[in-house]
C-alpha cells in the first residue's frame, strides 16, 4: 500500500493494532494481533528507540501483500502514555518534504523545487535541495526524533557517526554560500521543546552547537498525528 498526500498531510494505509511483544535484531518486532495471532513485522526504525518500544504497548501496524517481501507487515505507530509515536523513520523525510512543497513550514518558504536525496560531494547525500533561480540553494537535512523525557525532545537517541558527519557537510556548504539547515522531526505530540542529547552523544551535541554557531539554521518542528494521518504542527523551541 502506498500512502496518499494531501496538503501537507500523509494519510496511513490501513492500520491493523496489536500489542508489542519485543522489539529485537534493530529491524524485527514481534506483535501479538487482535485475534490472538504472533507475527513479526519489519521494524523500519535503525535506532535505539529509547522511550518508544515499551513491550505490552499498544502498536499499529501496515500490512503489505508483496510476494516479494518476506515480512509483510510493517510497524508504524506505538501508543505511549503521552502520545501516539510513528516509529518509521522513511515518513520524516516525506512529510518534511511535502510540508515544504505545500507552503507549511514558512522559514523554509518561496522556492521553486523541492528535490530529495540529492548527492553532495563524493560520499554524502543530503535529503533535501531547495532552489529557485533568484535565490542561493538551501540545503535541508531531515533527522527523526522519538525521545521524549519530561516534555523535551532529544536527539539521537544513540551515538551517531553518520549524524556527526551530516553536521560537517552542512557547515562546508554553508561557507561555500549556501543556505542549510538542520530540521528535527519530532514525531510525537509532548514534547514542548528540543535539545541535544548531550547525555547519549556529547559529540554531536557540540558539533551541532558548532554547526549553528557556522550559519546552519536549527528548526525543529513536532506533528499532529493521529490513527488516520500525520502532518507538521509547530515550531517547537531549541535550546541548544
Amino acid at each position: 500500500m502506498t500512502r496518499t498526500r494531501i496538503k501537507g498531510i500523509i494519510t496511513w494505509p490501513e492500520l491493523i493494532p496489536g500489542t508489542l511483544i519485543r522489539r529485537y535484531k534493530r529491524f524485527l518486532a514481534d506483535v501479538r494481533l487482535e485475534n490472538g495471532e504472533t507475527i513479526t513485522a519489519h521494524c523500519p526504525n535503525s535506532g535505539s528507540m529509547k522511550a518508544c518500544c515499551e513491550p505490552g504497548r499498544p502498536v499499529y501496524l501496515s500490512f503489505h501483500d508483496n510476494p516479494k517481501r518476506k515480512l509483510k507487515y510493517t510497524w508504524e505507530l506505538i501508543h505511549m502514555p503521552g502520545s501516539l509515536v510513528g516509529v518509521n523513520t522513511q515518513v520524516p523525510n516525506r512529510l518534511t518534504a511535502h510540508a515544504i512543497a505545500s507552503g507549511d513550514v514558512a522559514e523554509l518558504n518561496g522556492y521553486e523545487t523541492v528535490r530529495r536525496e540529492v548527492k553532495v560531494g563524493s560520499h554524502s547525500r543530503i535529503d533535501i535541495l531547495l532552489a529557485s533561480p533568484d535565490r542561493r540553494p538551501c540545503y535541508v537535512e531531515v533527522k527523526n526524533c522519538t525521545l521524549v523525557t519530561d516534555g523535551v525532545a532529544t536527539f539521537p537517541d544513540a551515538v551517531t557517526l553518520r549524524g556527526q558527519k551530516h553536521l560537517t557537510e552542512l557547515q562546508r556548504l554553508v561557507a561555500s554560500g549556501c543556505r542549510c539547515a538542520m530540521f528535527f522531526l519530532i514525531q510525537r505530540m509532548d514534547a514542548h521543546r528540543f535539545a541535544p542529547a548531550d547525555h547519549i552523544d556529547p559529540e554531536y551535541g557540540n558539533k551541532l552547537r558548532q554547526a549553528s554557531q557556522r550559519g546552519v539554521e536549527i528548526i525543529a518542528y513536532d506533528v499532529s498525528i493521529d490513527l488516520s494521518a500525520i502532518r507538521l504542527n509547530h515550531r517547537v523551541p531549541c535550546e541548544l
